[in-house]
């Protein structure tokens, strides 16, 4: 009777854990061994995760790593894609043990402990996204999405982040992100941090957007004013 009590206990509490969902998005407010105020900030999406570290007050860029996760029980494994500190963990895999809650998200071992934002919505767009078209000239020309070099949006349901990277070579090209909202047909991003120019940040950027059988129709002006439309295809 005993082990069938320890047997139903251990269960119950896997069964617990594995109820709690990652996705969404999560954040943690600390400072630095300099007194530099940092915001980091976790994008989970299904098979696919981001985190980002950047100055609260600035938005200056400072580290983004991630790439394909699987959660067992409270062990993550994440298979590394990207990685601005160290490129060479790109296409590693690694694994930790987590703590879990509703509301917090914390690395066993790691001091920062990350609350919850949003599950996935309310945004229309929550998941993992790969460039797969731009238009040109006028024509509208297909790019693939299962070469080394992608441009990948992640989005939960209220935050959004665009990372530029090549797994082959472990190049980073660039990243940036913040939050957004989808409403009447109008996808609106407001930049908390952007790597190649931090002027941009605190700009807000309007787009038409419409899902069309599973892609992402994007047309409006860029960061830099220029005109774009892009097409994005979930990611598999």
């Amino acid at each position: 009777m005993k082990h069938i009590l320890k047997l139903l206990i251990l269960l119950f509490g896997f069964g617990v854990l594995q109820s709690q969902s990652l996705i969404g998005a999560w954040q943690n407010d600390h400072v630095s061994e300099l007194g530099e105020a940092l915001t980091s900030v976790l994008i989970v999406a299904d098979g696919y995760q981001v985190i980002t570290t950047y100055n609260s007050q600035t938005g200056a860029f400072i580290h983004t790593n991630g790439g394909t996760w699987e959660l067992q029980g409270n062990i993550m494994t994440e298979t590394v894609e990207f990685d601005t500190n160290n490129a060479d963990l790109v296409g590693k895999t690694v694994s930790f043990e987590i703590d879990l809650t509703d509301d917090t998200f914390q690395i066993v071992d790691d001091s920062r402990k990350f609350k919850r934002i949003d599950n996935g919505t309310p945004g229309k767009l929550s998941g993992a996204w790969l460039m797969s078209g731009r238009m040109r000239d006028g024509n509208l020309e297909s790019r693939p999405t299962n070469t080394p070099r992608k441009t990948m949006k992640i989005l939960s349901g209220t935050r959004f982040q665009w990372i530029a990277y090549n797994t082959e070579t472990k190049q980073f090209m660039g990243t940036g992100g913040g939050t957004y909202t989808t409403i009447d047909g109008k996808y609106t991003e407001q930049i908390e941090f952007f790597s190649r120019d931090v002027s941009r940040v605190g700009a807000a950027l309007e787009f038409n957007f419409n899902l069309k059988d599973g892609h992402w129709h994007h047309e409006g002006l860029s960061s830099k004013g220029d005109p774009i439309y892009e097409v994005w295809s979930v990611r598999e």
